[in-house]
């Protein structure tokens, strides 16, 4: 891996939990990216898991060790909010704070060429509106890669990304117009396919009942509420580093997603002449990862979780 050269423009955002080994190697990485701004998000221990207040405090410590010349803004909640709340509200105040952020978490480790790369195009498309984030996940890494370094996707992928205010200030972590949307037949219009529209209607009515703790099913809804399209690298720059036993979600050790290997991106990257969506890799990725996920030994509670938009382990 190369390292960086300079110092990263783009604020950084970090989201912690009770992990202090994988806090400390993203840490490390970020460390070494050097950004002028970092803004750590942390929810609090459960009453009911002894040692988890510890784990959160070493987890918080890790973040201390700023030896380089940076802003740090620190958003610790005192109480555990949850994966739903915490990061939701977390994001909140990252982007009342600034205009555009690189957004990890934990148990996401980035090439550092990761940052760079954000760096690159949030600057690129900050004007964009149909551009809706930046992903640093490559889950097609066995298929022909495109001719450019990126290309656009209907998918958000929320393990290493980067957005702006603009995109954040649609996001609804209730999805209030989903009853609305669902009764005027809006999946099926904007989906095409109604094996993937009954899919996302599920995932979208367990979010409108309470019964899924998360908030990254809600960032696709606004994404495809928005005609909204996300950048998707040509080479995979995050390792989820989060599978286990220590995961909420992401709880197998010995899934194929897990510690996928990093890869260089492109330098310079090699832009695609027009925002276009790349119709026939989003097929591939709704037949593999949401319509026929990967089988091995699965919990249902990780095949739900990633087909809830591959999640992070929070």
């Amino acid at each position: 891996m190369s390292a960086v050269q300079c110092a990263i423009r783009s604020p950084i955002a970090l989201l912690i939990f009770n992990r202090p080994e994988e806090t400390s190697r993203v840490f490390a990485e970020i460390r070494r990216a050097r950004p002028d701004r970092l803004l750590v998000v942390a929810d609090g221990p459960r009453p009911d898991r002894p040692g988890e207040a510890e784990c959160c405090a070493a987890a918080r410590k890790i973040t201390e060790a700023v030896d380089w010349p940076c802003q740090v803004d620190r958003n610790y909640s005192p109480t555990n909010l949850g994966c739903r709340r915490r990061v939701s509200s977390g994001l909140s105040w990252v982007f009342e704070s600034v205009s555009e952020a690189i957004i990890l978490e934990d148990d996401c480790l980035p090439h550092p060429g990761f940052f760079d790369y954000c760096d690159v195009l949030l600057a690129r498309y900050r004007e964009t509106p149909e551009v809706f984030s930046i992903c640093g996940t490559n889950l097609l890494r066995r298929h022909p890669r495109p001719s450019e370094s990126y290309y656009f996707s209907r998918y958000p992928m929320i393990w290493g990304w980067a957005t702006w205010r603009r995109v954040w200030s649609g996001y609804d972590v209730d999805i209030k117009s989903w009853p609305e949307l669902r009764d005027s037949g809006w999946p099926a219009r904007i989906l095409g396919s109604t094996d993937v529209a009954a899919f996302f209607s599920a995932q979208f009515e367990s979010i409108r009942a309470g019964t899924s703790d998360t908030w990254d099913t809600q960032l696709l809804f606004a994404s495809m509420q928005a005609s909204g399209l996300s950048i998707l690298p040509s080479t995979n720059l995050i390792s989820n580093i989060g599978f286990g036993r220590a995961a909420t979600h992401t709880t197998v050790n010995d899934h194929p997603l897990a510690s996928q290997p990093l890869e260089d991106p492109d330098r310079p990257l090699r832009h695609p002449s027009a925002v276009i969506r790349d119709e026939a890799r989003d097929q591939i990725l709704e037949q593999k990862f949401y319509l026929n996920p990967p089988k091995n030994s699965f919990s249902k509670r990780v095949v739900r979780k990633l087909r809830c938009l591959l999640s992070g382990g929070y």
